[in-house]
């Protein structure tokens, strides 16, 4: 029978010297492959292929802007990092970035697709057809005719759709609504093209729709009893139960040598 005998101190505390020599170099061969990674010009992204439909931007400006902001290389860039450096750019909703190879980024964008002014003319402040609200130079929207839409925060998703519901609703007469307002009690006011003001009052989507189609079906009639047409609107209240009021352009009524626009008043 072998009786294995301990291994002396000094030989236990060679054998641990050497395994922490050996783990030493080993971590120091690895820091010295990871620095000739971070710093080998071979690595370097060489370039930023850019697609997607773009309008207001283009690749060359993209990568000029963008390309200082990347830190690293094609291996230890952060992808994330990139994506959110794209997206700070004027007019960019969406970005995807992916390493290509060799040395290169392809990056995906979705541009900012205008539908809508938000908040008051001097702000800079657009809304998207998916109801965001983003900050861009309103120099360069090229849609003309673009509605301004305002409300509390937050709400301009809820304001876009109310305005799709109730813009053709006006056509009919041959208006158009300019500007829509949810103001902080939670009523509506619209401005149309003509510059008349029709408070519309409170309520949900359907309320908001039987009243204006009440507006709409008999403003021609009503505005007929005073001579007028209906480009004469200068404003109308439908928050009246059963009917609305409204002031007609060039009616006017006489009292006490007092001259005031005149107010009608339509019920069902």
């Amino acid at each position: 029978m072998n009786n294995t005998l301990p291994a002396p101190l000094d030989v236990k505390l060679m054998n641990l010297t050497a395994s922490v020599l050996f783990v030493g170099c080993a971590a120091l061969v690895l820091a010295a492959g990871a620095w000739w990674v971070f710093r080998y010009p071979g690595f370097a992204i060489a370039r930023i292929v850019v697609d997607g439909d773009l309008v207001h931007n283009n690749a060359v400006t993209l990568r000029a802007n963008v390309g200082p902001h990347l830190a690293g290389n094609f291996f230890t860039v952060d992808l994330r990092a990139a994506r959110e450096a794209f997206e700070q750019v004027p007019w960019v909703r969406r970005a995807q970035v992916r390493r290509e190879y060799p040395g290169g980024l392809r990056v995906q964008l979705q541009e900012q697709d205008a539908v809508a002014y938000w908040g008051p003319e001097a702000g800079s402040a657009l809304v998207n057809s998916h109801g965001e609200v983003f900050e861009a130079n309103v120099d360069d929207v090229e849609q003309e005719g673009l509605p301004r839409l305002s409300g509390p925060v937050g709400s301009s998703a809820e304001v876009l759709q109310i305005y799709g519901v109730l813009a053709p609703l006006f056509t009919p007469l041959g208006l158009e609504v300019s500007e829509l307002e949810l103001t902080g009690r939670g009523g509506w006011r619209a401005t149309l093209d003509s510059e008349a003001v029709v408070e519309l009052g409170g309520g949900d989507e359907q309320e908001l729709v039987q009243r204006t189609r009440r507006f709409v079906r008999t403003l021609t009639q009503v505005a007929a009893q005073y001579g007028r047409r209906v480009d004469a609107l200068e404003s109308a209240d439908l928050r009246h139960a059963g009917g609305y009021a409204l002031q007609l352009r060039g009616v006017t009524t006489v009292s006490a040598n007092v001259t005031r626009p005149a107010t009608a008043v339509r019920r069902r």
